[in-house]
């Protein structure tokens, strides 16, 4: 498989998951693929960017060789409905989470076996709640490992905003075939950050978590904790989403990026 084989790989396996499975309620639109090459001098960076307990590729995967990671974009309309919620996150925010949680891991699985039959080798990562409840942080960030394949840039509210926005969720997989590295992003995609006024993730988080001089992950859990005990019937959905909610970022037209 090349890169281009892998990326269709992957959008048909998406287009194709709700007619698989029953009672779903999220769509998705067509998902971005990037790559980044396991020995990528980035990861190394992460150790000290995000914490000394990220492991590197190598570390989940002897002679890795490719990190694969892909987007999944919730349709537009969801983070709209999520703003229109007074406090808690939009029930059907808290479904989407759910429910791509899912279409994440089971893309994952699904492309594992595809390579596996090809005699290749596969280490997969959870989706989400790989993390230490004590600190808050996991052995693997998906947003990294994105940047380093080339999906997007941090915005000041600490998610990737992809060519496709922010409203959605990220999987990746660590494999020993070769792959091209994608290119990182030329240019910066948060307002901010490209020197423009903004901030209006500041303005939708209204939990003490995310504020001018940086951000607390405890207060955002807190309220992520909030949000699961409100829809607890659903499953487990520790999401909020607040922050990219009617946000510059939420939703880009790749052909429109902040200058």
């Amino acid at each position: 498989m090349d890169n281009d084989t892998v990326e269709q790989w992957i959008r048909d396996f998406v287009s194709a998951y709700p007619d698989r499975r029953e009672s779903l309620e999220t769509r998705w639109q067509t998902p971005l693929v990037g790559v980044a090459s396991a020995q990528d001098s980035l990861f190394d960076t992460f150790k000290t960017v995000v914490h000394g307990g990220h492991l590197l590729p190598r570390e989940l995967l002897p002679d890795a060789s490719s990190v694969i990671v892909f987007y999944i974009p919730f349709l537009g309309s969801l983070h709209r409905e999520n703003f229109r919620e007074e406090r808690y996150c939009a029930r059907s925010w808290a479904t989407a989470y759910i429910e791509t949680n899912q279409l994440i891991a089971d893309t994952s699985v699904a492309l594992k076996e595809r390579l596996e039959a090809m005699g290749k080798r596969v280490a997969l990562i959870p989706p989400t709640h790989n993390f230490d409840r004590s600190t808050l942080m996991s052995d693997w960030s998906h947003r990294h490992a994105a940047y380093a394949a080339g999906l997007g840039s941090f915005g000041f509210h600490n998610l990737l905003i992809t060519s496709l926005g922010c409203t959605g969720r990220l999987g990746s997989l660590v494999t020993d075939l070769e792959l091209e590295p994608s290119s990182l992003p030329e240019r910066e995609s948060c307002l901010h950050r490209a020197g423009k006024k903004c901030l209006k993730c500041v303005e939708r988080c209204e939990f003490g978590a995310l504020h001018p001089d940086g951000f607390d992950r405890f207060a955002c859990y807190a309220q992520c904790q909030a949000n699961d005990r409100r829809h607890s019937d659903l499953g487990l959905a520790e999401i909020c989403g607040k922050c990219t909610a009617m946000v510059p970022c939420s939703v880009i037209n790749p052909n429109r990026w902040p200058s």
